[in-house]
């Protein structure tokens, strides 16, 4: 992991100021990139004390985590849309235009599932992968409309998150193209819980990708 070095910036569109923390291999071309969304307690931060974004260099992947609007060093920000509500999928468009991101994979836990889930269904075709981690908002679209989206996707909850992680799941399963990880005795953020496990999980999916 030596050698990946944090980048720090911030993303202006839509009067949006968002922070992001960006890294990824020194040596060669990344193989994929990586767009880190979090929850609501959480920030982009949290991958990087996490060691998300090291070890997905080390991979070699470019890996970008932001800090969504209203939150960790984007608190100057409005968010699109309040807890609970589908932000538009112009929204995760946009910050991919102002990050210089094309095809992307999506890590989205939790809160996240307001911007992520609206730009699966609107703009699939730019979605490599998709790795929801317990997001919210699951239940806003149809069993047509998942069975329409054949982005691989690998599910992850922990087995303790009920009812949010089991209820996403039983929405999320209706992709057609997915796997699941569950992690045992973990809560709804499960990738605190173990994150060896988390990160063996998320290199296998991607590895598969690429």
């Amino acid at each position: 992991m030596a050698g990946a070095e944090i980048k720090e910036g911030k993303v202006e569109f839509d009067g949006q100021d968002l922070f992001y923390r960006r890294t990824g291999p020194t040596e060669q071309p990344p193989r994929l990139s990586v767009l880190l969304l979090h929850g609501i307690r959480f920030s982009s931060e949290t991958w990087l004390n996490l060691g998300t974004l090291h070890q997905l260099a080390a991979a070699g992947y470019q890996a970008v985590a932001i800090d969504l609007p209203g939150l960790g060093n984007s608190k100057g920000s409005t968010a699109p849309a309040s807890v609970g509500e589908l932000a538009p999928d112009s929204f995760l468009m946009n910050l991919l235009k102002g990050l210089e991101l094309g095809l992307v994979v999506i890590i989205s836990p939790s809160l996240s599932g307001i911007y992520s889930l609206p730009f699966l269904f609107g703009h699939n075709e730019m979605v490599k992968g998709f790795i929801p981690v317990a997001p919210i908002c699951t239940e806003k679209f149809s069993h047509e409309q998942y069975r329409n989206v054949q982005t691989p996707t690998l599910i992850v909850y922990g087995s303790e998150d009920k009812p949010m992680g089991e209820a996403s799941f039983n929405n999320l399963r209706n992709l057609p193209n997915h796997k699941v990880h569950v992690m045992k005795g973990a809560p709804h953020a499960c990738y605190l819980s173990n994150p060896e496990e988390w990160h063996e999980a998320v290199l296998e999916f991607l590895h598969g990708l690429s």
